[in-house]
């Protein structure tokens, strides 16, 4: 649990095949820990940075507007914005 400000999901499209989320994180605002159950593609719409707090440590991510990146399934952490930026990003799930 994180006192954080939470960062909000609008899920868009969720079916069998495929869940597309988008994250919009205020300043100070956090997913809160969490594990992807599905392999997924990140696409930025925003640039900036993130801390990614993981089980091994913190660190650093930036993020370019429009350049994707693909994560496999098992992937452990909890995203925040520590910046003075809004960042909104959209997750695609991969369901099968």
């Amino acid at each position: 649990m994180t006192d954080r400000l939470l960062a909000v999901p609008d899920v868009q499209i969720d079916n069998d095949r495929v869940r597309v989320t988008e994250w919009r994180f205020q300043p100070g605002a956090a997913t809160g820990h969490h594990r992807h159950e599905f392999d997924y593609v990140v696409v930025p719409i925003t640039t900036g940075r993130l801390t990614l707090r993981e089980h091994d440590g913190e660190r650093e991510a930036a993020i370019t507007s429009g350049q994707a990146y693909f994560r496999e399934a098992g992937v452990e952490h909890d995203v925040i914005n520590d910046t003075d930026q809004v960042i909104v990003f959209i997750e695609i799930e991969l369901k099968n």
